[in-house]
């Protein structure tokens, strides 16, 4: 018996750190920016809670220079927190993405880390991290 149990709740903290607690979905539109110029497209996140709880979740989008998440050029890294997903639900976030004169032919990587939180934002119970390509042509 747990000190847990005498209060009637559970600690599902080694249960949440030990499993992956995402599905992470992906998405560009348009798939492909243009080199050189102007230009822009929307990366859709889609996270889909796997665990058998409700956690608290944000994510966390980082590109490389050649690319920015804001017209001017100088954000590389964006969090997008989306409060509590229940078991199995689903959420979107948009995340636009910009390339200017100096985005040059090929591909970059984005990385994309979904957390886990507990009690607040700034405490973190588990990561999870992938990484998506878009191409300029």
């Amino acid at each position: 018996m747990g000190f847990f149990d005498l209060f009637g709740k559970k600690d599902v903290s080694k249960d949440l750190g030990r499993q992956m607690p995402y599905a992470i979905k992906t998405e560009l539109v348009p798939y492909k920016m243009k080199a050189n110029v102007r230009s822009s497209s929307s990366l859709r996140i889609s996270l889909k809670n796997q665990t058998g709880e409700p956690v608290v979740s944000s994510v966390v989008v980082e590109v490389p220079e050649r690319i920015s998440l804001d017209e001017t050029g100088f954000t590389k890294q964006k969090e997008v927190r989306l409060g509590t997903l229940a078991p199995d639900e689903e959420k979107d976030a948009i995340i636009g993405l910009f390339g200017d004169s100096g985005t040059d032919k090929g591909e970059y990587t984005l990385t994309i880390t979904a957390f886990v939180h507990y009690r607040d934002y700034a405490h973190v119970l588990n990561a999870m991290k992938k990484r998506t390509i878009v191409e300029a042509v």
